[in-house]
C-alpha cells in the first residue's frame, strides 16, 4: 500500500522543519539549496528517517523541479501517522486542503 501527499518545499531555510500553514497545506523548510537535486534528496531523507524507512520507499512522483511536490510513501501507514511522525502539530484533519489520503 502507498500514501501520496502534497508538500510545499521552502529550500535554503537554515533549518529543517514541518508546518501546516493557515490554509491547511503541508510545508517543509529545508536547509539545502534547490541545486543539483540537493533539496529533493534532503526531503526524501527526512521523510525516510522520520518513518524509519529506506530512501527507496519514498519517491517524489511530481514536482522534481518545483516547490510544490507530490510524495509517495511505499508503506502500510496512514497519512495521519505520517504527519505525526514528521512532527506536524495542531492538524485540523477536516481542512487539510491539498493533502491527499
Amino acid at each position: 500500500m502507498a500514501v501520496i501527499f502534497e508538500v510545499k518545499v521552502v529550500p535554503s531555510s537554515g533549518c529543517n522543519k514541518w508546518v501546516m500553514d493557515k490554509s491547511g497545506k503541508l510545508k517543509c523548510y529545508l536547509k539545502s539549496a534547490p541545486e543539483r537535486g540537493l533539496a529533493n534528496y534532503e526531503l526524501i531523507s527526512l521523510i525516510a528517517k522520520a518513518l524509519k524507512l529506506t530512501k527507496m520507499d519514498v519517491e517524489i512522483v511530481s514536482g522534481q523541479t518545483s516547490r510544490n511536490k507530490k510524495v509517495k510513501v511505499l508503506a502500510d501507514i496512514k497519512l495521519s501517522d505520517i504527519l505525526e511522525k514528521l512532527g506536524v502539530k495542531d492538524i485540523d484533519l477536516g481542512r487539510q486542503g491539498n493533502i491527499l489520503g
